[in-house]
């Protein structure tokens, strides 16, 4: 069949992922045609390498047992779109552009991520390996270091996914998963694994399969697809790394924060960097729809790239000015160009700076009904952070930042220690701390778990910890005794049956009455069918609700929410999840209990006014949309919100529910 691109970019990497996840599905070889070449439709850079443009037609060809079905099923998800959003490349129309009064040094780029920065340059300059065809003991020895050297690649990419997909970047998110699908190949696979059998080196191998990719990409006419060349160079330094065995450190930064310039960063090093410790970033090379300057732009980090070698041969350390919004780094900018920056920054401030002044007022409707806004934090220090954001206490703890990415659980001291001292910095605030909630979606070096078909249905959640006694009971004992410190409660995730519930409250009980300290609040995380069904049992037996949002989603619609081909249409705002909502939080009022939502919805002004009419007591979100969350509320009145979520409840579809007027 002949089937039309419909995105504008074409079919780059995002949408190839997706294609090729469709594709991989169907036994059937896949081939797709674009003028005189032919690709590989199950491996993405033989895709990549066809150059595709948007609103080109390419033929799809499939031979074997289920071909019609992966026909119709390609031919669906092309017609789709593929999943694909087209993230913004243009600063927004009301940016402002400071004009310096001065002519002085100027070093012309792109824009990339709109915000004037100030500061002093950094040149971070990556070392490249050089790699000698030196094969190991064995052909099998090297094809096995190269095969694991591959899957940690693979879980390192997995794990950075998942941490952007929690910061709230979906689009973001979705370039590592295009990364694990490079690092899937299975051309690229072959390639290297028949090189190693010829008889050389595993890293000699790899290195040549992945420059000569780089090379292929970099030919294209398509500057989109020619930008994809970062990826191939971003996954085969980790991979090299590992094969190997040398350090692929993050990148160490001076104390005082930075403008960094760089040749070009990865996308992986980009999303790592720290914003409070980045003024902006400049590059010599890339352009505004790289994979670098989207995620600049979802940490809000100012940025210039392909700014030349200009930049690069700049002094380390130099005061300069970036103009993100312009693409222009002034470089050694005279005093009063530095005054006049300093204050053009102030001003394109204001607006923030409104909202963040009222931060510490509380959500108070119109007609003085309140909403409780807290946040979903992950790390020690993110305690404090929420606090100083406005944040009325923490919704969510998520604790498995203790158990991921090491090689032995975390003591029970450990584990005391830090929610200690989040209890401290929130002073007096409460502290909600989630349970570990891991599985089979997540891999720790020291909890060997089977293979599952799906581990979404699994053994996760409260279900591994109710077979993990040594993981649970230790952090149990250390929540337990940071309740003595400030406002402690517990929340057990996945709960899905009131077995699972009355199991871990007995267990939770045998430790309070072991350590002899008073009771704290139990309530459970509502994330599956199952639990809303029995809604008005489960209110009986625990202090309060936390509606998952994501995953109850996920759930009700029976999609996977990290599904490429379907992680569109997984929305929280879907009148289906809408109605388990309400359900749930009848059933709560009924037996006096409150209910919160610490899924993606409820950082979202939509989402916020709809759960707010529907009863939600406490909106958990990430630290960033506090503010202005707050400050939105402030505008609406219950009778708005009530009003709003009634109609959203009476809605068919999603996108009927996003297209209702909000509140304002």
């Amino acid at each position: 069949i002949d089937v039309k691109i419909t995105g504008n970019a074409g079919l780059h990497a995002r949408p190839a992922t997706v294609f090729v996840s469709v594709a991989k599905e169907f036994e059937s070889e896949v081939r797709v045609q674009y003028g005189s070449k032919i690709a590989n439709g199950k491996a993405m850079a033989s895709l990549l390498k066809l150059g595709v443009e948007g609103g080109a037609t390419i033929r799809i060809l499939t031979s074997g047992p289920d071909a019609g079905e992966a026909l119709k099923a390609l031919k669906a998800a092309v017609e789709s779109g593929l999943d694909e959003e087209e993230e913004a490349t243009e600063s927004p129309a009301d940016t402002r552009i400071w004009t310096p009064e001065s002519n002085g040094r100027t070093i012309l780029g792109v824009a990339a991520a709109p915000g004037l920065s100030i500061g002093r340059l950094f040149q971070f300059r990556a070392t490249e390996i050089v790699v000698n065809d030196t094969p190991g003991e064995s052909i099998e020895a090297d094809q096995q270091d190269f095969q694991k050297a591959l899957k940690t690649a693979c879980e390192q990419l997995s794990q950075i996914q998942d941490a952007v997909l929690k910061r709230g970047g979906k689009t973001e998110a979705a370039i590592f998963r295009a990364q694990q699908a490079l690092l899937e190949d299975e051309d690229l696979g072959n390639e290297v694994m028949n090189t190693i059998q010829a008889g050389h080196g595993a890293a000699w191998a790899w290195q040549r399969a992945i420059e000569q990719r780089i090379k292929d990409l970099q030919q294209l006419d398509n500057e989109r697809l020619a930008e994809r060349a970062a990826d191939f160079h971003d996954i085969g330094q980790r991979t090299l790394h590992l094969i190997l065995g040398s350090d692929h450190s993050e990148i160490h930064l001076p104390d005082e924060p930075v403008i960094l310039v760089a040749e070009d960063l990865s996308p992986s090093d980009t999303a790592r960097l720290d914003p409070k410790r980045i003024l902006g970033i400049c590059t010599a090379s890339g352009g505004p729809t790289s994979h670098t300057a989207i995620i600049a732009r979802s940490l809000d980090i100012p940025a210039v790239v392909g700014a030349g070698n200009a930049v690069t041969e700049a002094t380390d350390g130099i005061i300069c000015v970036l103009d993100g919004s312009a693409g222009k780094l002034y470089v050694e900018p005279n005093t009063a160009d530095l005054q006049s920056a300093r204050s053009f920054q102030i001003s394109l401030h204001i607006q923030r700076d409104k909202e963040f002044g009222s931060r510490f007022e509380p959500a108070l409707l119109t007609d003085g009904h309140r909403v409780e806004i807290v946040a979903n934090i992950g790390r020690v220090v993110e305690a404090s952070q929420a606090v100083e954001a406005g944040a009325e206490g923490i919704g969510l703890l998520r604790t498995e930042f203790f158990f991921l990415e090491r090689t032995r659980p975390p003591s029970e001291e450990e584990q005391f220690k830090a929610y200690s001292a989040m209890a401290r910095s929130l002073n007096g605030l409460p502290l909600i701390i989630r349970t570990l909630d891991i599985g089979g979606d997540k891999v720790v070096p020291y909890l060997p778990q089977p293979n599952e078909e799906n581990p979404f249905l699994g053994v996760r959640g409260i279900r591994l910890c109710l077979q993990k006694p040594e993981l649970f009971l230790p952090q149990l004992r250390a929540i337990y005794r940071a309740s003595v410190v400030g406002p402690v409660k517990i929340m057990f995730p996945m709960i899905a049956t009131l077995e699972e519930l009355r199991a871990a409250k007995e267990l939770a009980e045998q430790v309070r009455a072991e350590l002899n300290v008073p009771p704290i609040e139990i309530g459970i995380m509502v994330e599956v069918p199952s639990t809303v069904a029995m809604a008005a049992e489960f209110a009986k037996e625990c202090d309060f609700f936390s509606i998952g949002t994501n995953d109850l989603t996920q759930y009700v619609l029976a999609m996977d929410r990290m599904h490429p081909a379907l992680a569109r249409q997984v929305d929280g705002l879907h009148p289906a999840v809408l109605r388990m909502i309400d359900q749930t939080v009848r059933a709560a009022d009924a037996a006096g209990k409150w209910v919160g939502v610490c899924g993606g919805i409820a950082g979202d002004p939509r989402g916020a006014a709809i759960l707010t009419g529907l009863g939600i007591t406490e909106l958990s979100m990430s630290i960033p949309s506090i503010a202005s969350l707050k400050a939105y509320l402030r505008k609406i009145s219950k009778a708005q919100a009530e009003k709003l979520a009634r109609q959203a409840l009476a809605c068919t579809t999603a996108s009927e529910v996003h297209a209702l007027p909000l509140p304002a």
